[in-house]
């Protein structure tokens, strides 16, 4: 998405309507099982402790999805999903463990913890050497951009991008306009991925602007996103399984497909909400929008609503996995940030002509990251009841 102009609100706006589509797909999932009649006679039950434990992670898996979208822009799609999966791993994980009565190995479950934490801390050293990397090739870059070039990676106290917008642009409009022409002429061709020249073009389109920031920013708002994804799947874990004896006597636990639907709605309702609020208040500079400007940008709306339909499928069938053979190990096997690494260094671009230093803390990261999968996996048990 750090390539595409569409706002993170309006993508995640989109992403959401997409997501909650499936509050109807989570019922049909389970029609050829038993658990049909049961799923609609649980709507019919004093169940509320249960239903507010779902709707209480829908609301924390919808504030982490609106995090990622800036953290995808200030980090990198692959660092972004590493680090948020193993802190995911790391808390979520502990957590499930615990409430599903220890059914996973301890002696397997836990080294695989311990291996995700690692990959939290190499991904924090890839993103420093990439940021370290990037402003040596914007360092040599041409003498025609470096006024733009040096305000861009001036820090954030030093550059306001609204007062300075005026100098800013008319030094850069000068620099395109002419890479325009000669690429006119046939005599400048496209930035090819890692150049100095790629990461201009970048930031240009962007429309959260990465340039000048601290690499701790970027940062932050990663382990935050990672904290919030931590926590809904132990309080859907207490939703379907009620650990703290919260329900009346005789009251049966609410299924999957039940919890599932009131995660749903309660994950969407918080998303609208939320980037409403940010199209008319935005964060980090970003120009303010509108409802109506968001119903004219089409542009890749469609990415974003097919982003919406598999996380919201992907998301039931990970909470059948943790009702079958425990939350904890459901959290674990995740190849989501093994596939957004493939996106993001094969399709956008990321970790191009990066140092030595970079390949080899990326790759690290990666195979801790498969290791700690693969320990978990081993870990996974089944429930008596």
């Amino acid at each position: 998405m750090s390539k595409l102009s569409l706002k993170p609100r309006s993508t995640n706006l989109q992403h959401t309507i997409a997501q909650r589509q499936n509050c109807a797909p989570s019922a049909p999932l389970g029609l050829p099982f038993t658990e049909q009649e049961e799923c609609r006679e649980s709507f019919m039950q004093d169940n509320w402790p249960s239903v507010l434990f779902a709707m209480a992670g829908g609301v924390v898996l919808s504030i982490g999805n609106l995090s990622t979208q800036y953290a995808w822009a200030l980090v990198g799609l692959s660092v972004v999903e590493v680090v948020s999966s193993s802190i995911t791993v790391v808390i979520g994980t502990t957590l499930n463990y615990f409430l599903d009565d220890r059914i996973n190995k301890a002696e397997v479950l836990f080294p695989g913890v311990g291996c995700f934490l690692i990959a939290v801390f190499l991904g924090s050293a890839v993103h420093k050497s990439n940021a370290s990397d990037n402003r040596k090739k914007l360092s040599s870059f041409p003498n025609e951009v470096e006024e733009e070039t040096q305000l861009m990676m001036l820090p954030q106290s030093n550059f306001d991008r609204n007062k300075d917008s005026s100098v800013s642009n008319e030094a850069f409009v000068k620099t395109v306009a002419s890479m325009d022409i000669e690429k006119a002429n046939g005599s400048v061709s496209e930035p090819k991925f890692g150049t100095a020249n790629f990461l201009i073009q970048l930031e240009k389109r962007r429309s959260i602007k990465v340039f000048g920031r601290s690499t701790w920013i970027g940062l932050a708002i990663t382990l935050f996103a990672g904290c919030c994804f931590s926590l809904f799947s132990p309080l859907f874990n207490l939703a379907t399984n009620d650990q703290f004896h919260l329900l009346k006597k005789g009251v049966p636990h609410l299924v999957v497909y039940t919890a599932f639907f009131y995660f749903s709605v309660s994950c969407f309702v918080i998303a609208i909400i939320l980037n409403i609020i940010f199209l008319y208040y935005p964060v980090l500079n970003l120009p303010k929008s509108s409802m109506s400007a968001y119903l004219r940008d089409w542009n890749g709306r469609g990415w974003a609503f097919l982003a919406g339909l598999l996380c919201g499928f992907g998301n039931g069938l990970q909470f059948m996995g943790g009702q079958a053979a425990g939350y904890a190990a459901a959290d674990a096997v995740q190849a989501l940030p093994l596939v957004s690494t493939f996106w993001g260094v094969l399709v956008f671009g990321e970790y191009r002509k990066s140092s030595r230093k970079t390949y080899i803390l990326l790759v690290s990261m990666l195979l801790m990251f498969i290791i700690a999968v693969g320990i978990l996996m081993g870990s996974s048990g089944h429930r008596k009841s």
